[in-house]
């Protein structure tokens, strides 16, 4: 079948899962041609994915070879401003230096920072629901889904208070939307909305170096990588990447698990009737959603994969949303069940480059999902969400629902 798993419009309705099921069976690592490049293998098992993960050295995600994303590598990156504007992510490096930008950041993601914010994610999640309108339709996504993550993100930023939360929602969705005209109408229009972002991480980047605080951006902006100082470019590119990272998943998974718990309102009892479940819970959340549906890597020498010859050079995209639906791993993989306890799903990625901020993400969701568990009956939807138009990321516009009270 010639099915492209690159095109955007694939995913306007729905994630196909079904195809991805398709192609699971009849292909597993499959190849994929491009129209406007020399094509590439997806991956779609969930064996051949955390085969692939292991090998940082054989399958790489440097920026040299094509870096993190299914782009060509000339094509246009994160920002859509070509590479002039900003440098290379730590996520488009391979270790060892990667591995130095990972234990960079372990503290300000560390069990006892963590410890220290939950009290102060509770206390935003509880404002932010508190503020909804019992009575009518609410666009969770502006009243919860994306505010909370932002908020906590400006926390761990230490951003000043002038710096508002929808200020680096539009900016987040900026980055990851180059396929959705929405979000990207022209490089004018993208040049001035980012102009803010551009003078904040300017201003952070030259403060944090004066005056050092314990926050992630002083974090950032202090690095010595191989001995050498940070760059601003490069401080930038990663300053991008905490946004991006740290709002999407979180964001995307509260989204789609309240649509999960409108479609079965008896998993929602179930865990109205059992909060303690939430502990496990989350993992399944994040599975059935998959808010980042995939991640490129180029192979540095000829192997072989799931049967099939990959040669030097060629692109392997390896598509988590596939995976996190593999019948192989996990049984019904479709059914949304918040009973599968401690599974070990890839919505955070594998290997070298899973996700710095997944303890931080899945706190979110438990904060969250607790308190409205005391206060929701049920969630009705109110009218179809709208999706981006994207091939990366699974996010929805809006949600507007009903919170019909306990």
């Amino acid at each position: 079948m010639a099915a492209d798993l690159k095109n955007p419009d694939l995913y306007v309705e729905a994630v196909p899962h079904a195809l991805f099921a398709q192609l699971r069976r009849e292909e597993g690592v499959y190849w994929n041609a491009e129209a406007d490049g020399p094509g590439f293998w997806a991956v779609l098992r969930y064996a051949d994915i955390v085969e692939v993960s292991r090998q940082p050295g054989l399958y790489s995600s440097a920026h040299a070879h094509g870096g993190h994303r299914i782009f060509n590598e000339n094509e246009v990156g994160l920002t859509g401003a070509g590479d002039s504007a900003i440098g290379i992510p730590f996520i488009s490096i391979d270790p060892p230096v990667h591995t130095q930008y990972r234990k960079l950041m372990m503290p300000a993601v560390s069990p006892a920072r963590l410890a220290g914010i939950e009290a102060r994610i509770l206390e935003r999640c509880q404002g932010l629901i508190e503020a909804i309108a019992p009575e009518g339709p609410v666009d969770l996504v502006q009243a919860l889904c994306a505010p909370l993550p932002l908020m906590t993100l400006c926390e761990l930023f230490d951003l000043p208070p002038e710096v508002d939360w929808r200020d680096l929602y539009h900016w987040t969705n900026a980055f990851v939307g180059e396929d959705d005209p929405e979000f990207r109408q022209s490089p004018a229009q993208m040049a001035a909305l980012l102009t803010g972002f551009f003078a904040l991480t300017g201003q952070l980047f030259e403060a944090r170096r004066g005056r050092p605080g314990a926050d992630l951006a002083t974090l950032l902006a202090n690095a010595e990588i191989d001995g050498a100082p940070v760059a601003y470019r490069d401080f930038l590119a990663n300053m991008v990447l905490a946004l991006v990272g740290a709002n999407e998943t979180t964001r995307n998974s509260l989204s789609h698990t309240v649509v999960n718990f409108a479609a079965n309102p008896d998993q929602w009892d179930l865990l109205r009737q059992t909060p303690d479940l939430v502990q496990t819970a989350v993992r399944e959340m994040v599975r059935h959603a998959s808010p980042v549906m995939h991640m490129r890597r180029t192979a540095t020498q000829d192997t072989e994969l799931g049967g099939r010859r990959i040669a030097r050079g060629d692109k392997v995209v390896l598509w988590y949303t596939a995976a996190n639906r593999d019948e192989q791993v996990f049984a019904e993989p479709d059914r949304f069940d918040i009973t599968r306890g401690n599974i070990q799903h890839l919505g955070f990625g594998s290997g070298q480059h899973v996700c710095v901020g997944s303890r931080l993400a899945e706190m979110q969701l438990r904060v969250a999902f607790r308190l409205l568990a005391e206060r929701v009956g049920r969630f009705e939807l109110v009218g179809r969400p709208r999706r981006f138009r994207s091939n990366f990321i699974n996010g929805l516009k809006n949600l507007d629902v009903k919170l019909h009270p306990a």
